[in-house]
């Protein structure tokens, strides 16, 4: 699932109990160069990161998820970049998270779940890059997660009823390295902006809906100020990030934590506001949640927000967080905003790099695009890129570029002509691995929105056949619109259920391509929301649709021929733990080595996971051809690939 994609309570449960995780509660983390802390011990700074983290909208990955359901062939979400610095308060906050121009953001909603239900908290594929201009964005329609309504409190609620204590040694505030002083910009008095930053997060909490695709449709529509929008996108994206955290900071102070789910928003924007935001004055944050209070017809409650709030303003120091020495899982989640079935699942699998991965940060994340290789080579896009007064830098591959500070890139004349696509240089790398040569026949069996179809198309200059499948007619018509801009004879997007299995099809293809729906926790950093929508049982019920989609296409490869499999999660039971079964059911494939042409310095871990296999599974199957890449090791998005060969005897 590569191309776009889980703890609450009913729609928004923020559970212990098992979900994809989408965005690790990083900006909490000390990789941020500022802001206010609390609680616990630093955590790891110093780590990688390069560009490549958050990647705007446009269409993104694929990341299918899909709540209780697996995610597959639905749409596939964009993200809408890094979170906006803001310069219309006091305090200085946003530091690391690039100002939002008020651009607009990318295209395709996200995937709907396998069997074409709705989906839960972001079952999408991850878009494969091949990102659009933003259209409707957030349809509006509720996307359920579970049958209830979340609360807050009881064991149903987004919180439990148990308090989730915060991580830090004996309870003292976590230190942070202090943030550069911003200077003052005058602007309104802000209340429009947390107005629409509170209307995107309980599109979010209380209806399900997906953070970027309702802010990017709500900031399209509105006239609010650069400074406003700035606003409202960094409070939207540090309250969903700081969820966890936040909300155990407020019921730490409340004889009540039960509250109602319309006043536990405007609490929880509230507390953003006064722990995470140096800029903005608490008297602000306070004033302007009592007055958001009141215009959602809680003017009974008005006054006990305002005393929670006023509370929180002077107990903020005194707050006493989980101790990492006695509750490491309870610290962990409450630190990084992770729920605590994933802080379990995460360290179970990465042990010491588990709190990297968790508090990873790109600040000032560059988007990253292609050329069109049939319209122009390295040097001739180099060229074009030249007349461009975008900020950009020679990216990880020979043909990929890194960009910021470019006005709605989507709508750029180049790209809407074709000369270039918008692709996380993760999805490229898989395209790498599958290494097509003209006149192949390929298969993409999960392909929408189409940017690996394309790109691979491209790579064999115009011939061959790249049959690109979707589950849903209107997400084939995504990739045909791909098509249509990039100008490609040689794809042929299709209508197809890949579970399906088509016996004339058997032996038939050079490559068969499966980006699989997958958890999304890849590109958990990018998208803070998505951390909360997976579960273990829905992790359980995608690890079981991708073994079942392996073994439908599997077939369709030619003796010779070569199966990619890839995710963008990094969790091994979707990963290497599912490449090892699927070799062990099927003797007819090895491993085969991944190109030169992927950079040396990802390469080099392209044996990663073979000391989790049993050492006679381990001699019989070893060598190269996996590769986990690391958002906080890579300083790109997480992916997993897999490279394959049919045996020809």
């Amino acid at each position: 699932m590569s191309d776009e994609n889980r703890q609450g309570s009913g729609n928004f449960r923020a559970n212990n109990g098992g979900q994809k995780r989408p965005a690790g509660g990083n900006r909490m983390s000390g990789n941020r160069t500022g802001g206010k802390s609390f609680g616990g011990k630093k955590p790891f700074s110093g780590e990688k990161r390069s560009f490549g983290g958050s990647k705007p909208a446009f269409g993104g990955e694929k990341r299918s998820f899909g709540g209780d359901k697996p995610a597959y062939n639905g749409e596939k979400r964009s993200f809408g970049g890094d979170k906006p610095a803001h310069n219309g308060e006091k305090r200085s906050f946003g530091g690391d998270k690039p100002a939002y121009n008020g651009e607009k953001r990318a295209f395709g909603g996200d995937k709907p779940a396998y069997n074409g239900e709705k989906r839960t908290f972001r079952g999408d594929k991850h878009n494969d890059g091949d990102k659009r201009p933003a259209k409707s964005g957030f349809s509006g329609e509720k996307r359920p997660y579970g049958d209830k309504k979340p609360s807050f409190g009881g064991k149903t609620g987004f919180h439990s009823a148990e308090k989730r204590p915060y991580g830090g040694n004996n309870g003292e505030r976590r230190p942070y390295p202090p943030r550069p002083a911003a200077p003052k910009v005058e602007g309104s008095d802000g209340l429009p902006a947390r107005r629409l930053a509170l209307e995107v997060i309980r599109a979010v909490t209380e209806n399900d809906a997906y953070a970027s695709l309702v802010l990017d449709e709500k900031l399209n529509k509105c006239t609010l100020p650069l400074v406003d929008r700035r606003l409202a996108a960094r409070l939207v994206y540090d309250t969903l990030e700081h969820l966890l955290t936040l909300d155990y900071a407020l019921n730490s102070l409340m004889a009540k934590p039960d509250t109602d789910i319309k006043l536990r928003n405007v609490l929880r924007l509230g507390a953003c506001q006064i722990l995470l935001e140096d800029r903005i004055p608490e008297s602000a944050a306070c004033n302007t949640s009592v007055a958001l209070c009141k215009e959602l017809g809680m003017e009974g409650l008005a006054g006990v927000c305002n005393g929670i709030l006023r509370n929180l303003v002077r107990q903020k120091d005194e707050i006493k967080y989980p101790d990492m020495e006695t509750e490491p899982v309870k610290a962990l989640s409450i630190r990084y905003s992770v729920p605590e079935w994933l802080v379990e699942r995460l360290l179970a699998d990465w042990g010491e790099d588990a709190e990297k991965l968790m508090g990873f940060h790109q600040p000032n994340a560059a988007i990253t695009i292609r050329p069109n290789l049939m319209k122009m080579d390295e040097a001739a896009f180099e060229q074009f890129l030249g007349s461009k007064v975008w900020e950009k830098e020679k990216g990880m591959l020979p043909f990929s570029w890194r960009i910021r500070n470019m006005a709605e890139i989507a709508h750029d004349a180049g790209f809407v002509g074709g000369k270039f696509s918008i692709q996380s240089e993760s999805s490229m790398m898989v395209c790498l691995a599958a290494a097509p040569k003209n006149g192949m026949q390929i298969l993409d069996a999960c392909a929408a929105p189409g940017g690996k179809s394309c790109l691979m198309a491209e790579m064999m200059q115009g011939t061959g056949r790249v049959q690109a499948w979707e589950l849903h007619p209107h997400r084939a018509d995504l990739i045909a619109a791909q098509v249509q801009r990039l100008g490609l004879e040689n794809v042929r997007p299709m209508t197809r259920d890949a579970l399906k299995h088509r016996e004339e099809l058997d032996g038939t293809m050079d490559i068969v391509l499966l980006d699989a729906p997958c958890s999304g926790l890849g590109v958990m950093s990018e998208k803070p929301d998505v951390k909360y929508r997976v579960t273990a049982q829905s992790v359980d019920e995608l690890v079981q649709l991708q073994s079942n989609l392996l073994d439908a296409v599997c077939p369709y490869v030619k003796k010779g021929g070569t199966l990619v499999y890839s995710t963008c999660s990094v969790l091994k039971d979707e990963n290497v733990r599912q490449a090892e079964k699927f070799l062990a059911r099927h003797p007819e494939f090895e491993l085969l080595p991944l190109p030169e042409t992927i950079p040396a310095s990802v390469r080099q871990y392209e044996t990663t996971g073979l000391q989790l296999l049993q050492a006679p599974v381990c001699a019989e199957r070893a060598g190269k051809g996996r590769l986990q890449l690391l958002p906080q090791r890579d300083g790109i998005e997480g992916f997993y690939m897999c490279r394959m060969r049919r045996k020809k005897a």
